[in-house]
C-alpha cells in the first residue's frame, strides 16, 4: 500500500500519546494479586510499590520468573516493560501466553539481547499443539532499555495480534479453515522470564554474556488483562458461552491497522519465516499466501 509510506513520525507520535492515555483510564492489575513468582524466589525476583512494580534479574547463579495466577482463553493483554539497559548481550527477556503440559500452545514476545549501543532483537512466535516454527523478528523504533513501553497480545477467535505501544507488528489471522492449526481452545497463563541464552541469543551464539556487567534488570508495571477469566472452582469462564461483549472479542484489523503494520513491516522487520523458503523445502506454510 503506497500510504504505508507516509506514516510519519509525528503519526506515530500521536499514537503513541493516544495509546498512553487509554492505557491510563485502563483498570491496572496488581503484581501482587495477580503473579506468582516461578523462580529467583531467593531475590531474583522483586515486587515492590505495593504490588505496582515488579523486578526480574539474572546472575551467574540464576535467572528469574512469574506466571499470572489465572488462566485465559481468549483476551487483550498489556504489559509495560523496561528491558535490560546496557550491555544485555546473551540475554534473553521472554514475555509469553502459553498453555500447560505437552504440545502446548503459545504467543510469545521474546527480547533477544545485544552489546551496547547495539539494537535489541524482538522474536515472536505462535505454537499450536507444539508447532511453532513461525518466527517473525523485529528491531524498535526506540531504546526498549530507556524506559517502559507497552507490549500487547490481542488473541481472539479471529487473529492474534502483537503490538507495541499500540501500534501492531504482527498479525496471525485464523485459518483453520484453510489447515492452519490456531490457539482457540487451551487456557493459557502469562509467563516472563530473564535468562541466559548465550549460546545462541547474540549473533547466533558468537556473543557471549558479560557476566561482569550482572545482575542483569528488566522491570515490568502496568499490567492489564481485559480476557476471558477460566475459574476453576467453578468450571466456568466470565465469557458467558465462551464468548465477550467487550469490543476486543470481535476486534479485526481495521485501514489504519493495516497501514501501521505495514510501516513497522518495511521499515522494522528483520526476518519473516515466510520469505525463508529453504526451511520449507515442500512449500510455504499455507497462511503466507496472505502476505503477513
Amino acid at each position: 500500500m503506497a500510504g504505508a509510506a507516509s506514516f510519519t513520525t509525528t503519526t506515530l507520535l500521536f499514537v503513541l500519546l493516544s495509546q498512553t492515555a487509554f492505557m491510563a483510564a485502563a483498570s491496572v492489575g496488581n503484581f501482587l494479586r495477580d503473579f506468582d513468582i516461578t523462580w529467583g524466589n531467593n531475590g531474583g525476583a522483586k515486587i515492590m510499590n505495593d504490588g505496582n512494580l515488579l523486578q526480574l534479574s539474572l546472575d551467574q547463579k540464576s535467572g528469574s520468573g512469574f506466571q499470572s495466577k489465572n488462566q485465559y482463553l481468549f483476551g487483550k493483554i498489556d504489559m509495560k516493560m523496561k528491558l535490560v539497559s546496557g550491555n544485555s548481550a546473551g540475554t534473553v527477556t521472554a514475555y509469553y501466553l502459553s498453555s500447560q503440559g505437552p504440545e502446548q500452545d503459545e504467543i510469545d514476545f521474546e527480547f533477544l539481547g545485544n552489546l551496547s549501543g547495539q539494537p535489541y532483537t524482538l522474536h515472536t512466535n505462535v505454537f499450536t499443539r507444539g508447532k511453532g516454527n513461525r518466527e517473525q523478528q523485529f528491531h524498535l523504533w526506540f531504546d526498549p532499555a530507556a524506559d517502559f513501553h507497552t507490549y500487547s497480545v490481542l488473541w481472539n477467535p479471529q487473529q492474534i495480534v502483537w503490538s507495541v505501544d499500540g501500534v501492531p507488528i504482527r498479525v496471525f489471522n485464523n485459518l483453520e479453515k484453510r489447515g492452519v492449526l490456531y490457539p482457540n481452545s487451551r487456557l493459557m497463563r502469562v509467563y516472563s522470564s530473564l535468562w541466559n541464552a548465550d549460546e545462541w541469543a547474540t549473533r547466533g551464539g558468537l556473543v557471549k554474556t558479560d557476566w561482569s556487567k550482572a545482575p542483569f534488570v528488566a522491570s515490568y508495571s502496568g499490567f492489564n488483562a481485559d480476557a476471558c477469566v477460566w475459574h476453576p472452582a467453578a468450571g466456568s469462564s466470565t465469557c458467558a458461552n465462551g464468548r465477550s461483549s467487550n469490543g476486543w472479542f470481535g476486534e479485526e484489523m481495521d485501514a489504519t491497522g493495516l497501514q501501521r503494520l505495514r510501516w513497522v513491516r518495511k521499515n522494522y522487520m528483520v526476518y519473516n519465516y515466510c520469505t525463508d523458503p529453504k526451511r520449507f523445502p515442500h512449500g510455504l506454510p499455507p497462511e503466507c499466501s496472505t502476505g503477513f
